[in-house]
Formats: structure tokens, sequence, C-alpha cells
């Protein structure tokens, strides 16, 4: 099952290219970015539950198709971006095993304990 649910979210990073490829933007812009999501681990030096509640903001998929929805409506590239970011930065995350966080610690996610052995 881990290697489906890897497959799935290779195959929603590939749409997530696919989509920054229809903006106007350069690709070094979309490796500059990727990894801006991650400022919601900064949440973690207040304490678990603010860090849980802003990775898991940072890494919403749903928050990410929202975004993407509201610039295609309001025709702005970047909100199209920022939405394209989100949803590419959570679906490598997720093939690498890091979910949304539960309130008990970084290491607890929807995708399991990371570092545990299955």
């Amino acid at each position: 099952m881990k290697t489906t649910l890897q497959l799935e979210e290779l195959a929603m990073l590939v749409l997530g290219i696919y989509l920054f490829s229809l903006l106007s933007f350069p690709w070094w812009l979309f490796l500059a970015l990727f990894l801006v999501p991650d400022i919601g681990m900064l949440g973690y030096l207040v304490n678990k539950k603010i860090g849980a509640l802003t990775y898991n903001i940072f890494h919403h998929k749903g928050l990410a198709i929202f975004l993407y929805c509201v610039g295609i409506y309001l025709s702005n590239e970047h909100i199209q971006l920022c939405g394209i970011i989100l949803f590419s930065h959570a679906a490598f995350d997720r093939i690498l095993g890091y979910g949304l966080k539960y309130e008990k610690g970084f290491k607890f996610t929807h995708l399991g304990e990371i570092g545990k052995k299955n």
C-alpha cells in the first residue's frame, strides 16, 4: 500500500509541475519556492500544538487547491503559483512519508510515525 500511495503522490507532484508550466514564470522560481511551505515548521518553536497547526496549514492540499482556483477565478498567476507550490510541496513531502501532523509531536503523522519501520 505504501508504494501505491507514493505513486499517487508522485502523480500529484507531476500535475503540479505541469500546472506550473502553464504559468508565465521562469522554471528557477519553482525550484526557489519549492521549500517555502516548510516555514510552517517554525510553529514548533512555540509548542507542539501550534507547530502541528502551522505545519498542517502550509501542507494542506485542500488549501492549495482553493488558492489555485481563486487564482484562476481572479486571473491572478501569483495566487495560482502559491497554490501550485503548496500542492507540489505537500505531494513531495508525502512521497517521503511526511504527512499532516498530530499534536503529540512532529514525527506523528496521518501516514504513520516518521522513522518507524513498518
